[in-house]
């Protein structure tokens, strides 16, 4: 009786037959994602597709039927998300580790601005461009490059700090472009 009262387009109705079924969907959902947020929005969502698909509704079993486009937008968004972590991981590693898919082009633009950024290196002044390629380029913590000077971790710091300074002063993003 209230599916047909929504089907004539009573407002109302459908706004009792979401309360009536809201947790029951977001449970069947969740059961699925696993994710309360993701379950929370796929539920609205649920709710759209299930107005929207009522005039092909034929009354035969209401909560199977709303299970079923449940389960089926639950599983949907489930591989979106693997799909889109995939993704990521793919740009990731094609980041890290160059692939057949990049292009011979891309690989030798990457080698000259390795070269370009080892060139601005050498434009540092001394006592900062030890300090800044052990750093960021050999990744030594500010312990193993004090032992190695032979100073206190703060002068490490501090001369960090001040070749920070300094090539913010002297570089501009478009030198490394």
């Amino acid at each position: 009786m209230l599916v047909e009262k929504v089907k004539s387009g009573n407002q109302h109705a459908f706004r009792i037959l979401v309360e009536t079924y809201r947790n029951y969907v977001f449970r069947t959902i969740f059961a699925v994602l696993r994710d309360q947020k993701e379950a929370e929005d796929a539920a609205q969502e649920v709710f759209l597709k299930i107005y929207h698909s009522l005039p092909q509704y034929e009354n035969q079993g209401f909560k199977t039927w709303i299970t079923r486009i449940a389960v089926n937008y639950a599983i949907d968004v489930r591989r979106k998300r693997a799909r889109r972590r995939e993704d990521v991981v793919g740009s990731i590693n094609d980041d890290i580790f160059p692939t057949e898919r990049m292009s011979i082009e891309s690989e030798l633009i990457r080698k000259e601005r390795r070269k370009l950024v080892r060139q601005k290196l050498h434009e540092l002044p001394k006592n900062y461009r030890d300090v800044v390629y052990g750093f960021y380029i050999e990744e030594k913590s500010y312990q193993q490059l004090s032992e190695e000077q032979h100073v206190q971790v703060k002068t490490i710091e501090t001369k960090l700090y001040r070749a920070r300074q300094w090539m913010k002063k002297h570089w501009k993003e478009d030198d490394f472009s």
